[in-house]
């Protein structure tokens, strides 16, 4: 629901403040698609194992079963087209052709694939199913390797992009890299999880992929709506630095519960109480080294000028001859800031 109320919104307000841009259609088919696959789920959801007096329940379960394959479809053409609704180059149609083609053959061989439908409606069967089961499920299975390669394909149209760009368009591609990277990084999560068979964490799976997906539209839609764009920065600055602070935190408190287990008593509340103390003191420090490696790895520009000011600031406490001082003053500007032309001007007070 999240994830549709996301893209329908964003859809909305890049198609009517954008009208020439075709992400804003996509983002809104997008979130419609996402929407009635949703409800449908919960309709057959209730017609099948809740309420026998519902009709339709094989139907919707049906429906539902074609609701997220074209999504993924739909945003690969949004990555293609994204800031400007235009191809990187002629060249780039056959990334087109490949998701439209993907979206078709997925649709139509789940549509009439017979016998049981997907979990969890695998002891429904499908209503509308024709044909054989193997055939159905080879063009199922075609369809997602070409919805693959475009998605793929559309990604390495995008870095090319971010490569080759620069002001305006360069913020807007970072927005959309960074939604990139955590959506990514919530499929990777989503995917170990699920062949590790870890139990018990289905619903937490599912809130995380969801979210890792809503980040796609909002993060186009301040790009395309220029919206707070060259805060894109900071937001990257700060998410490397809280990402590896909370691994660094977890790691730390994960050492130090197993190290005093092995001194105290494992059942010893000593040892969690221990542990979370020493996690508490450890936040500050290790915030200020991770923010200052971070700014040193990527951000060295930035870094290079604050050390600049720091050691400027030092040298001013014990500076007293006005020559060396406008020397020293020009130079500090000069290496920060970097202008095209520099002059010191002083105002003559009277003796």
């Amino acid at each position: 629901m999240v994830a549709s109320l996301a893209f329908g919104t964003v859809g909305a307000m890049v198609t009517t403040r954008v009208p020439g841009n075709p992400i804003g259609p996509i983002f809104l088919g997008t979130g419609v698609v996402v929407g009635a696959g949703d409800l449908a789920f919960q309709y057959a959801d209730r017609a099948l194992f809740i309420s026998d007096t519902w009709p339709g329940g094989a139907t919707a379960a049906w429906l539902q079963n074609l609701g997220l394959p074209p999504s993924f479809g739909l945003l690969g053409l949004a990555l293609l087209l994204f800031p400007y609704g235009q191809l990187p180059s002629r060249r780039w149609r056959a990334a087109l052709y490949l998701a439209v083609t993907g979206i078709v053959l997925i649709v139509g061989g789940y549509s009439l694939r017979p016998g049981p439908l997907d979990d969890p409606f695998d002891n429904v069967t499908n209503p509308f199913g024709v044909g054989s089961f193997d055939l159905m499920d080879a063009l199922t299975g075609f369809g997602w390797m070409l919805m693959a390669a475009s998605v793929g394909l559309a990604a390495l149209a995008m870095s090319i992009r971010l490569r080759r760009s620069n002001g305006l368009e360069r913020q807007q591609l970072k927005w959309l890299a960074l939604a990139a990277a955590i959506a990514g990084v919530a499929i990777v999560a989503d995917a170990i999880s699920y062949f590790a068979d870890v139990h018990g964490i289905e619903q937490p799976r599912q809130v995380l992929l969801g979210l890792g997906f809503c980040v796609f539209p909002v993060a186009a839609g301040a790009a395309i709506l220029r919206y707070r764009l060259y805060d894109i920065d900071v937001v990257i600055n700060r998410a490397l630095v809280y990402a590896c602070l909370t691994a660094t935190l977890a790691g730390a408190y994960a050492g130090s519960v197993l190290l005093l287990q092995l001194v105290l008593s494992p059942s010893s509340g000593l040892v969690v109480a221990a542990s979370t103390l020493a996690v508490a003191a450890l936040f500050q420090p290790a915030r200020r080294r991770i923010q200052d490696a971070v700014d040193r790895r990527f951000y060295r520009r930035r870094y290079d000028a604050r050390r600049t000011l720091e050691n400027f600031g030092a040298r001013l406490r014990n500076e007293v001859e006005l020559d060396s001082l406008m020397d020293e003053l020009l130079t500090v500007v000069a290496e920060t800031m970097q202008p095209g032309q520099l002059s010191l001007w002083m105002r003559e007070t009277a003796s």
